[in-house]
């Protein structure tokens, strides 16, 4: 056989088989409700349609993120791991961050309107989130993803301000707006809830789920996206949607929600609710992050490890089994935060977190040295840090004002004395004890002290 030919005939056999694998990963989305990951899929009479659907080609999915603070949190993750569960199956993943939709609000879960947000707050929300966004996807990449010859399909970040900047309101209410009705609207469980409060509802954010939907609409028409995922809060924007694209373009789309993570007593993380867990590193450090996760109560661990880890199901037997053999040391929990922390902090972030981790329970001067004075205050939660020019002679007594360790000089001098002050673990009584490189400063150039038995203060040395 001409060599040429073979060559060619071996190229087609690896495609097609690729392509196999492709389809066959591609009904794997659907799979992931065996992890427990979607809560309803809309509309569900339509199940085989998308089995169907994902193995005849690869899909567009799009999940949406509004820029109400800097960061994204625990609560947003989910979402975020499911996107990604997508693209491993070779569909487009799209996430769409709402420069438009920001200045208006979603009203779901919410007891009464958001504050009002400046334009520039909003751009600088974008901004972050969005490599919050790309930082996730670019760490998947690097250290989960395993098959380096099939390329990723890279995610597509887009502002729904774009389509909206030059839209005519008299033409989107009337090739738009003709498409709901009023009835189906205030039915919706978020705009009830709301109706029924004090407060009420202003028509700015009942005006939520139709720019939701028309952003639906718009990616269906220029990127074919049959699919939108979220939270299961957002059933309803959601309908809204699939109402739309329906009646206007007579093309089915589906929905697919996701269990909403909590935080403690169930309520839903946020920032007005001062309960979140940033997965920007600026506003949760990644021991925080990692801490968060390691806490996991064991009734909830298992349904973690399926919702944000890639590891197989098989795998997660096994873990769980030997986990409940030993539960004291929490190999679930510290696996499950591992791999949490390294897909959204990267190797570094996860080597800081280890580190800190270690100290807390070590509390020993060696496992101090090691970490840097951010990390200590992680270790020493609401501990400052104190910038100190150092200088030849700086006593005890000296070193401790200049912290403002003490409300007095008349406290300094008491509580020195008594025994209730202390410079890296060690109990110092002697108010004009010189500070000793290598006794008193460590050798990452801090010094940790401690007024009592909980208050604490960390020294950077200048």
């Amino acid at each position: 056989m001409n060599v040429r030919i073979l060559l060619r005939l071996c190229s087609t056999i690896r495609n097609v088989n690729f392509e196999k694998r492709r389809f066959y990963c591609s009904k794997s989305v659907l799979k992931l409700r065996e992890r427990g990951m979607y809560e309803d899929i809309f509309p569900d009479t339509n199940t085989n349609k998308i089995v169907d659907l994902l193995k005849s080609s690869p899909q567009c999915v799009y999940a949406g993120f509004d820029p109400t603070a800097d960061s994204l949190h625990v609560g947003n993750l989910l979402v975020l791991m499911n996107l990604l569960h997508w693209q491993k199956a070779g569909h487009q993943v799209i996430a769409l961050v709402g420069g438009a939709t920001g200045l208006i609000g979603d009203p779901s879960h919410r007891k009464s309107e958001r504050v009002e947000m400046e334009r520039y707050l909003i751009e600088e929300n974008l901004k972050s989130i969005t490599t919050n966004i790309e930082t996730i996807f670019n760490n998947h990449e690097k250290y989960f993803w395993k098959n380096k010859e099939v390329k990723l399909k890279p995610i597509m970040i887009l502002n729904n301000l774009d389509w909206y900047t030059n839209v005519n309101v008299i033409e989107f209410i009337r090739n738009i707006g003709k498409y709901f009705r009023m009835g189906t609207m205030l039915g919706r469980s978020s705009v009830q809830s709301r109706l029924n409060s004090d407060d009420g509802m202003s028509f700015t954010e009942f005006t939520y789920q139709v720019f939701q939907a028309y952003d639906w609409l718009h990616l269906m028409k220029n990127y074919e996206c049959r699919f939108q995922i979220g939270g299961s809060d957002q059933m309803g924007n959601i309908m809204s949607g699939y109402d739309l694209i329906t009646k206007s373009t007579k093309k089915d789309v589906y929905g697919l929600t996701l269990p909403l993570i909590t935080a403690e007593g169930g309520k839903k993380f946020g920032k007005s609710l001062l309960n979140a867990v940033w997965l920007s590193s600026t506003k949760s450090s990644s021991f925080q992050l990692y801490q968060y996760f390691v806490r996991t109560k064991d009734s909830d661990v298992e349904k973690f490890l399926k919702l944000f880890t890639f590891l197989p199901l098989n795998k997660i037997n096994e873990i769980m089994a030997s986990h409940k053999n030993c539960p004291e040391i929490r190999r679930a929990q510290k696996l499950l935060a591992e791999q949490v922390t390294l897909l959204v902090h990267g190797e570094d972030g996860l080597l800081s977190a280890r580190r800190a981790s270690a100290a807390l329970f070590d509390k020993s001067i060696e496992s101090f040295v090691k970490l840097n004075a951010s990390e200590l205050v992680d270790v020493f939660e609401g501990a400052t840090i104190v910038d100190v020019l150092g200088h030849p002679g700086i006593t005890v007594y000296e070193l401790a004002k200049k912290v403002n360790c003490f409300k007095s000089d008349n406290d300094a001098e008491r509580i020195i004395t008594a025994g209730g002050f202390y410079v890296n673990h060690q109990k110092i009584t002697n108010l004009n004890e010189v500070i000793v490189p290598g006794i008193h400063i460590l050798s990452n150039n801090t010094s940790l002290l401690r007024v009592g038995k909980k208050t604490y203060h960390i020294v950077r040395w200048q």
